[in-house]
């Protein structure tokens, strides 16, 4: 066969196959997780490392309950897909593994394929959560839909208190756990006091009152900054999103008005007759260029009627 007719017969059986697809939202879902999973020439999703540099940082979020929630739901979810007990990651495995004679892509469709809806939405999430970006909007914008509040997924620790070096925000820490009379008492002490202080309420030890449930503003949704020097990312992906929210809640602009006080209703009547609306021809100009790729429209041929393009029969138009 050569390589004319294998085009042929490829973009042919392409075009039907994606054609009848736009009728089948489940299977269509389904394939698309396929691709996440396994990849293709024109697929590839990358699993966040959700690593850092500082090793107690790595071992605290590790260790947290919103991990341990995340990797018991992806374990669950590489049991149900049949990964080996291996494999640490649904999404990322890029490449054939299955030789000449298979396809990743192709097995993994045929076992979503034989799953409930449910069950393929568990596998969304678990794949989702591996390819969310840390530190982007899209979290900020998670975060904010959810309603979630950190307060059930984290606890203080040491390990957050050895990378504050300000003392501004320090004393800003003290003044939400122990109030604002403690903080301005305490405003000439070092940064290593002020932190015994906060860690003292939020432990409730050396007599002090024990605070419940106290998350660092950076840490919120939507989170705020101590002070107003900037720098701090989750405050920036914030207002990226509340930059979209501002748009989207933005009134629609009023309609422009028609010219001369003209009336004209959406049916086209004015005046009591009716006119049928027709589009501004450009004004001809007075040397004309042949446009290479176009070509006039036969005149003689009827238009489809409702205005549109004819479509063939049995396809859904959603525009």
């Amino acid at each position: 066969m050569t390589g004319a007719l294998g085009a042929y017969i490829d973009l042919h059986r392409h075009a039907a196959a994606r054609a009848a697809l736009t009728a089948e939202p489940g299977v269509a879902l389904r394939l698309m997780v396929a691709h996440v999973i396994a990849g293709s020439p024109l697929w590839s999703v990358r699993v966040e490392p959700h690593s850092a540099r500082d090793d107690a940082t790595r071992e605290r979020v590790a260790a947290s309950l919103a991990e341990t929630v995340f990797e018991g739901h992806r374990r669950a979810v590489l049991d149900l897909l049949a990964f080996g007990c291996e494999e640490t990651t649904v999404a990322g495995r890029c490449g054939d593994d299955f030789g000449r004679q298979g396809d990743r892509l192709t097995a993994i469709f045929l076992r979503l394929m034989d799953l409930s809806d449910a069950a393929v939405l568990a596998v969304v999430a678990a794949v989702i959560g591996e390819a969310l970006a840390v530190g982007s909007p899209a979290v900020d914008a998670l975060g904010l839909t959810l309603g979630i509040e950190m307060a059930d997924w984290w606890r203080s620790d040491a390990a957050l208190f050895d990378l504050i070096r300000d003392k501004q925000v320090l004393a800003a820490m003290v003044a939400e756990v122990a109030g604002p009379e403690v903080a301005e008492a305490n405003a000439k002490e070092k940064g290593a006091a002020l932190k015994k202080i906060v860690t003292d309420h939020l432990a409730g030890a050396e007599g002090r009152a024990k605070v419940e449930c106290w998350v660092p503003r950076w840490l919120a949704f939507p989170p705020a900054a101590y002070t107003d020097r900037g720098g701090v990312g989750s405050v920036a992906a914030h207002a990226r999103v509340a930059f979209v929210l501002a748009e989207r809640a933005r009134p629609a602009p009023d309609p422009v008005p028609l010219p001369d006080g003209e009336d004209v209703s959406a049916s086209g009547e004015q005046g009591g007759k009716t006119r049928r609306f027709r589009p501004m021809r450009a004004r001809r100009a007075r040397t004309r260029v042949r446009c290479p790729i176009s070509s006039p429209p036969d005149r003689g041929q009827p238009a489809p009627r409702g205005g549109g393009s004819a479509s063939p029969r049995g396809v859904l138009s959603l525009f």
